[in-house]
């Protein structure tokens, strides 16, 4: 047997159990092995009958006496019941529903027993449906020990997991290899590998299982570690196009803008330049708050390319927020002759703005015709640009485009870049002649220093860390159930002066199927109906949410941005990208729904004019947690420390979206400690320095390809 050992291989593993572990994605022996514990009972503390106490939990160890089954013709269910002694004394043991164990024990049996303590009517005591097992065997797998737990599904219980598993773990024992090297364990001081897979699965003890997580987080992290850091030497493998800086067009372009860039934004903005002057790719990572001025980076760095004749490619995960950026850098490039297109995969027309005159439509084919003989400067869109849409009529004829193709493509810009996978960045990133454009990602929800090194090693990061003057700070309060006709009082004021409303809400709409603890949660076809009929009637109000077309979004929130309507109610749709300067009163139903990260961007869709602005944050929630979670919203104006807490609080699995790594959950804890981030890093980086392909290093050169298979960087 091997790790790759089909699990229908396996001792006492029959196509019946082999169908119930593929339901937990079991398919191999090495899966098996790699499916650890969510957690561990404590059975190790044996009990003598003569002390056992009511309704406690107890493990006893001793002899099957007696042993008979009968049925309760109240219920019609099989009761099986024995009697265990000790040498202290005797206690009756009662299974319930379990008619199989009248062939499974026999009088005589040596039995360890776990479970709760209980009294009868008649008031005797009772051992009710312990866990049980036979002490033919030299060690105790179910019961008697640190008893390992695991994610079930119907028909895979733990007994089942724990059952296949120790015997073939057992089997392995002389074949496991160690997969770090041992200067790695003596660095980090860390159980070998053999020792771990026993120890967290069937440990000795508590604190041998907690050693056993140990070696595991870092292994965990240190492939993240080490799978960024030669990526980094990869790429710089590999050339880019030396993009000079040219100061006569930066002068000219930072003399433009009405306003002076932040110290943080120039210092991206060096950073950034400088790095595209390398002849290898730039491969860096800007992150800055909501409205912390971004994208001013990025065009500076685009007109900087463009004026080196080298092209551009934005994209972004939305129609909407790919829209606002097309806007913004036309806005700013109107006076720079230069020519920005437009693509997105479900529109049916494809704009292009020649600067110098009026707005051009011209179908998707000439767009491609223009981007790839170089007539298009910049081009923004989303999927689109490296997915071609579907077509309702195939057509026959290969001769017409459908990939998008650059003559001299110099600068890619991915925004919100954690929402691409590393294929789509790639696939915008690959090789134009002989070389590999510069990758500039953006992101609006900042996370903490440490986690980005290791979740996105490969880059190198740039942070603006604060706002531009004149920013007033937007007024955050939580609302509860007694205080939401005050806040409707509230609205109704702000619409009286002018301003503008958005109201969030968890989904588009409610299902017959939600449960009761469901039905409070807000859905936007129910408040918009709500709000429009009974709350404020006389109100102009619209709705907004992700199954609506892009044309029908684009329609709602250009007559929005207009003054058309009063009120906006929507779903998460509106997270970024929207820029209505009139909005005063950002209203989120279901605050408690969702993250810090996420409720601090909807916060961020307010407060960008000159007036004061307001978030009210509703929650039906009673829980204290809750309400201290929400405080954080008061405190902190900060992304940048909200997403400590986020981190603190959500943890990093659900902060970023990584659950699809597949990593054990103690290993995703092990990201909210900087400390052993940098210690990981550090020995990573060592030991690509010894040996850069890790040839020196064989097993571990396996193990990382193997967890690359594994990991998808979304």
């Amino acid at each position: 047997m091997n790790f790759s050992t089909p699990i229908e291989e396996l001792p006492k593993v029959g196509p019946a159990f082999a169908k119930r572990f593929k339901l937990l994605k079991i398919r191999t022996l090495g899966d098996l092995i790699f499916y650890f514990p969510r957690t561990y009972e404590d059975l190790s503390n044996i009990s003598k009958i003569k002390n056992i106490k009511l309704n406690e939990n107890i493990t006893i160890h001793g002899k099957l006496l007696d042993l008979n089954q009968e049925r309760s013709w109240v219920k019609k269910m099989s009761i099986t019941k024995g009697l265990i002694q000790d040498d202290t004394g005797s206690i009756e043991i009662v299974w319930f529903n379990q008619p199989f164990l009248i062939k499974s024990l026999k009088k005589g049996d040596e039995l360890m027993l776990s479970g709760k303590v209980s009294i009868g009517k008649d008031g005797h005591i009772f051992l009710s449906s312990p866990i049980y097992e036979k002490l033919s065997l030299k060690e105790t797998t179910h019961t008697g020990r640190i008893v390992p737990i695991y994610p079930e599904t119907r028909g895979a219980s733990s007994r089942l997991i724990r059952y296949i598993l120790k015997p073939s773990l057992t089997a392995l024992k002389n074949k496991i290899p160690e997969t770090l090297p041992l200067e790695v364990l003596e660095e980090a001081d860390l159980i070998s590998f053999k020792e771990a897979l026993y120890q967290i699965h069937f440990p000795d003890s508590l604190e041998a299982a907690k050693k056993a997580q140990e070696r595991f987080s870092f292994e965990n992290i240190f492939l993240i570690s080490l799978f960024g850091a030669k990526k980094k030497i990869d790429f710089q493998k590999e050339k880019a196009p030396a993009i000079p800086i040219n100061n006569d067009i930066i002068e000219r372009f930072l003399n433009y803008l009405p306003f002076k860039l932040t110290d943080g934004q120039q210092k991206a903005s060096q950073q950034i330049l400088n790095d595209m002057e390398k002849s290898y790719p730039m491969n860096r990572l800007l992150q800055g708050d909501v409205g912390s001025g971004k994208t001013v980076v990025a065009i500076l760095a685009s007109i900087n390319a463009i004026k080196n004749k080298k092209q551009v490619v934005l994209m972004a995960p939305t129609e909407i927020l790919a829209k606002q950026h097309f806007k913004t850098f036309f806005q700013i490039l109107k006076d720079f002759n230069i020519n920005i297109g437009f693509l997105t995969g479900k529109e049916d027309k494809y704009y292009s703005k020649k600067l110098k005159n009026d707005t051009i439509e011209i179908s998707r084919k000439k767009m491609l015709e223009k981007t790839e003989n170089g007539e298009i400067d910049i081009l923004i869109g989303t999927h689109a640009l490296i997915a071609p849409p579907k077509k309702k009529n195939k057509t026959k004829n290969k001769n017409i485009k459908t990939k998008v193709l650059f003559k001299n493509l110099g600068l890619v810009i991915v925004d919100e870049q954690h929402r691409f996978g590393v294929a789509q960045r790639a696939t915008l990133c690959a090789k134009h002649s002989e070389m590999i454009p510069h990758l500039l990602s953006m992101t609006a929800t900042p996370i903490p220093r440490t986690l980005a090194l290791t979740i996105w090693g490969d880059l190198d990061l740039s942070t603006i860390n604060e706002m531009p003057q004149g920013r007033k700070k937007i007024i955050t309060k939580i609302v509860d159930e007694k205080e939401r006709k005050q806040a409707y009082e509230f609205i109704e004021k702000e619409i009286e002066k002018g301003r503008q409303v958005f109201v969030i809400c968890p989904r588009i709409e409610s299902s017959e199927e939600d449960t009761e603890n469901q039905m409070d949660i807000k859905a936007v076809k129910d408040e918009y109906e709500k709000l429009s009929k009974e709350i404020f009637p006389k109100l102009k109000i619209e709705m907004l949410h992700g199954k609506m077309t892009p044309k029908e979004k684009e329609l709602i929130m250009k007559n929005f941005k207009a003054k058309k309507f009063d009120i906006l109610v929507s779903t998460s749709v509106i997270e970024v990208g929207i820029d209505v300067p009139n909005a005063t009163v950002m209203m989120i139903e279901g605050a408690d729904r969702f993250g810090l990260a996420q409720l601090h961007q909807f916060r961020g869709r307010v407060g960008r004019g000159e007036h004061q602005s307001y978030c009210f944050l509703l929650t039906t929630s009673g829980s204290g947690a809750t309400k201290e979670r929400l405080r954080a919203m008061i405190k902190y104006n900060s992304g940048f420390a909200l997403s400590e807490m986020d981190l603190k609080i959500r943890g990093p699995g659900d902060f970023i979206g990584v659950r699809q790594w597949g990593l054990p959950d103690f290993a995703f804890e092990s990201l909210k400690e900087p400390h052993l981030i940098e210690k990981t890093k550090k020995i990573a980086e060592a030991i690509l320095k010894q040996s850069p392909d890790l040839k020196k290093y064989p097993i571990l050169k396996t193990r990382l390809e193997a967890f690359e298979e594994r990991i998808h960087l979304e």
